[in-house]
C-alpha cells in the first residue's frame, strides 16, 4: 500500500510540474507580482525574521524577487536558505554584501555570512509543487523543508506560495510533515 502511495504523490508532481510549465513567462512574472501584492494583506509583518527561498526560474517557481522586493522595503531580516551536505539546509542573513552562486541543483544561494538558527524564524515562506485544503505539502520529494520545518518555533507561520489553488488530498501524509499555517495564490489566501 505505501508503494501505491508513494506512485500516487509522485504523479501528483508530475502533474503539478506539468501544470506549472504551462505558463508562460510573462504569466509567472505577473502572478508571482499578485502573490507578492496578496503577502502585503496578510497579518505577518509584526515578526522580525523571515525565510524566503530563491526561485529556480527554469522551474517557473514562484518568483520570490517581487516579494524580497516588499521585505527590504519593510526592513525585515531576511534570511536566506541554502543547500547543506545530505539534505539539510544552512540559514544565512542577507545583506548588503552577500553573494550568492547558482547551485548544482539550480538554486541561487548565498555564498558565505552570518547563519540564523530556525528557531529565531518567525515566518518561512515554503516553496511547494502543491498543497491541499488540509495545509500539506507536496513538494519536490527531497524532504530539505520538512527537516527544516522540524526545526523552527511552532509558532512560526509557514506560508506556502503556489500559481494553483489547493488539491483535494495528498496521499502518504506521515506524522513528522508539518502542515502549512497558510497558502498564498494569485487569487486568495488559504488559511488551515
Amino acid at each position: 500500500m505505501a508503494r501505491f502511495e508513494a506512485m500516487q504523490k509522485d504523479q501528483l508532481r508530475t502533474t503539478c510540474l506539468q501544470n506549472r510549465n504551462t505558463l508562460s513567462k510573462s504569466q509567472v512574472e505577473a502572478e508571482s507580482l499578485k502573490i507578492a501584492n496578496r503577502c502585503l494583506g496578510l497579518p505577518i509583518w509584526d515578526g522580525f525574521f523571515y525565510h524566503l527561498f530563491l526561485s529556480i526560474p527554469e522551474k517557473k517557481e514562484v518568483d520570490t524577487s517581487f516579494l524580497l522586493t516588499v521585505l527590504q522595503g519593510k526592513d525585515k531580516n531576511i534570511v536566506l536558505p541554502s543547500v547543506k551536505g545530505k539534505r539539510n539546509l544552512d540559514h544565512t542573513l542577507l545583506t548588503d554584501s552577500t553573494e550568492l552562486k547558482t547551485s548544482s541543483l539550480g538554486i541561487p544561494e548565498p555564498v558565505s555570512g552570518l547563519s540564523v538558527a530556525p528557531e529565531v524564524l518567525d515566518v518561512i515562506f515554503v516553496p511547494l509543487l502543491g498543497f491541499d485544503i488540509d495545509g500539506n505539502r507536496l513538494g519536490y520529494g527531497g524532504g530539505y523543508y520538512d527537516r527544516f520545518l522540524a526545526q523552527c518555533r511552532p509558532d512560526a507561520k509557514k506560508i506556502g506560495l503556489n500559481f494553483f489553488g489547493p488539491l483535494r488530498q495528498i496521499p502518504n501524509i506521515e506524522d513528522t510533515d508539518i502542515p502549512l499555517d497558510g497558502c498564498v495564490t494569485p487569487e486568495e489566501y488559504y488559511t488551515f
